[in-house]
């Protein structure tokens, strides 16, 4: 009970939601296909229309499911190419330097991260001269001490699901 209201109270639920098997199959089955039907999801795991429509909207109210999307092939629109840059920011200013990455168009994701960089950042770009633009206006960001940008030459797999789940 004590673990219970400690979660409650720091808003831990939305984060450590426990699932059942009803629910990880469930959320499989939405990352394979986000467009199928409350009935061909209780079809698919064998439980009511109904108890399927709650346990999504249960998932939904708690934040384990965030939204709904397409994947679509970045290089169909022309994004071609693929970054990661490493981010030194001055000590005691990474979630401030973070949060203004995350403002730029082009990045797709921003990490925290141990070892001799502070931030990881993953970005797509039509071409060399977004990518030039966009490296500046990293650097221009108060606080940014340097960065070492990677280009990704193959992407032999880029999946952003959940792995865990599709096993």
């Amino acid at each position: 009970m004590r673990k219970l209201f400690k979660w409650l109270v720091m808003g831990l639920w939305q984060y450590q939601m426990p699932l059942d098997d009803l629910d990880r199959t469930i959320l499989k089955e939405l990352m394979m296909d986000a467009r199928q039907s409350f009935r061909d999801l209780s079809k698919k795991t064998q439980t009511s229309v109904v108890t399927v429509s709650q346990r999504v909207k249960k998932l939904e109210k708690a934040g384990v499911i965030k939204g709904y999307s397409a994947q679509v092939s970045q290089e169909s629109l022309g994004y071609e190419i693929t970054t990661v840059t490493e981010v030194t920011v001055s000590k005691g200013k990474v979630v401030e330097v973070e949060k203004e990455i995350s403002k730029l168009p082009h990045v797709c994701a921003v990490y925290d991260v141990t070892g001799i960089e502070d931030s990881m950042v993953i970005a797509k770009f039509r071409n060399r001269s977004e990518l030039s633009d966009f490296t500046k206006a990293v650097l221009a960001i108060p606080h940014v001490e340097r960065t070492n940008t990677h280009v990704v030459l193959n992407t032999p797999k880029e999946d952003f699901r959940n792995p865990f789940l599709m096993e």
